[in-house]
């Protein structure tokens, strides 16, 4: 069992959950059962999945969750990019925390690829 705190890719991610939380705060009233919720649950899943796969014991189990988390990556990625379209968040916001997806998704890319490679 490894504990995902000292994770690299699972501490970025927890940051960027963090500031999913701080932006989308500012989104409008009538987004917060659509956008708001699903952005904060897709950002939330990502550490989510990366902790529960760290906690299976087995290196293919880690390596299944952590392929669970590239999807909510994924699907973060294009949340914030209707979040921008759609006006809903500041351009700067959007380029800090779709540069935080994206580094997450290639931590995430490489931590798999290192557990292919040692099976």
């Amino acid at each position: 069992m490894k504990d995902f705190r000292k994770l690299m890719v699972w501490e970025k991610s927890h940051q960027l959950t963090l500031n999913i939380y701080r932006v989308t705060k500012n989104f409008p009233a009538g987004e917060q059962y659509g956008l708001v919720s699903q952005m904060r649950r897709a950002s939330a899943s990502i550490p989510t999945n990366i902790a529960e796969g760290s906690g299976r014991g087995s290196d293919a189990e880690l390596k299944r969750f952590l392929h669970i988390a590239m999807g909510s990556a994924s699907e973060l990625e294009y949340q914030l990019l209707l979040s921008r379209e759609l006006n809903f968040i500041e351009t700067a916001d959007y380029q800090q925390l779709h540069n935080q997806t994206t580094e997450v998704k290639r931590m995430l890319a490489s931590f798999i690829k290192r557990l292919k490679a040692d099976n």
